[in-house]
């Protein structure tokens, strides 16, 4: 943005002094991030810029990081590449075992949050729910206490999840949650249900409660009230919700480490196995492949909330 012609000398220094501070904000946050991609094709076992990277030879750059996430855990990663390698490279290779269990996991735990939270939403998007801002608090809770203290609390309550049951004299035949795959898909829907919320909520701040007022006074019922009227307006705060939730699902480790079985083996959890028993660039490729996933997330959150500005006749910036 240029400066008007009457600014200040001060104006102007402060001007320029604000564009390096936000600069060097900007660098700070994604060095870090852009760091990892070129290291990524290191073609040596490093996690450091080789010298041939840095004088841009093309023998210090590799994809064979890439590669070895189909090949690691194989039981004949050297055959030919075949259907039969192909089927190997899904059925035992562990980083694709990994991204199949995350997105298992992440994909249920999306359903359970989005439809708790969206009806959570709409109740308490209405004046007359009594107690709004304490259950808001309690509801969102979970994105503000520690996951360590949420992991644990989890933990002790999978191991047995029918003790309250217990206490009241009951005594029911349950199962554990621990260790399986129900108890980590209840766990990251806990933890994915507060942005939900949030998204949704903040959507149905501009929705005009007349229109379903109408629809009911025209005879609509509350089913088709929503579905017809409610769901298609709040649907990209929906969707934005449904898309923070599967990002908290696919990004989360600690409860993970708590909670899953060894068959739960998400993709953050062998990251973390990588790192403490092979340590290997192939959490670099992993990490870029995140990145590139965390983009193409983040556009869509930016496309569906100008198409909700869009609806509500807010002009998006």
């Amino acid at each position: 943005m240029a400066l008007p012609t009457y600014a200040t000398k001060l104006e102007r220094a402060w001007h320029y002094a604000y564009l390096v501070i936000c600069a060097a904000i900007f660098f700070f946050l994604i060095a870090p991030i852009v760091v990892v991609i070129p290291l990524s094709f290191n073609a040596e076992p490093y996690f450091t810029f080789t010298d041939k990277m840095l004088s841009f030879d093309p023998a210090g750059y590799s994809m064979r990081w890439y590669d070895s996430l189909l090949t690691f855990g194989m039981q004949q990663p050297d055959a030919e590449r075949g259907m039969a390698w192909w089927m190997d490279a899904w059925q035992n290779a562990k980083w694709v075992q990994a991204a199949k269990s995350s997105l298992i996991i992440g994909f249920f735990a999306t359903i359970v949050a989005t439809v708790l939270g969206t009806l959570a939403a709409l109740g308490l998007s209405r004046p007359e729910m009594p107690f709004r801002r304490a259950i808001m608090a309690i509801l969102i809770s979970p994105m503000i206490v520690p996951i360590i203290i949420t992991a644990t609390g989890m933990f002790f309550f999978y191991s047995n999840p029918c003790e309250p049951l217990t206490w009241l004299g009951l005594n029911p035949q349950c199962g554990r949650l621990a260790g399986t795959y129900l108890g980590v898909i209840l766990a990251h829907a806990t933890l994915g249900i507060p942005f939900v919320i949030i998204t949704v909520t903040a959507t149905l701040v501009g929705f005009d409660q007349s229109l379903a007022r109408a629809a009911a006074s025209l005879g609509a019922n509350p089913r088709k009230t929503f579905f017809r009227i409610i769901m298609p307006l709040i649907l990209p705060g929906v969707i934005s919700g449904a898309l923070f939730a599967f990002v908290t699902s696919f990004d989360e480790v600690v409860a993970v480490l708590f909670i899953a079985g060894p068959d739960q083996q998400t993709i953050p959890r062998q990251m973390w196995n990588g790192i403490r028993e092979q340590i290997s660039p192939a959490i670099l490729a992993v990490a870029t492949l995140l990145v590139i996933f965390s983009i193409a997330l983040l556009t869509a959150v930016e496309m569906l909330r100008r198409r909700s500005e869009r609806l509500r006749g807010v002009t998006p910036s």
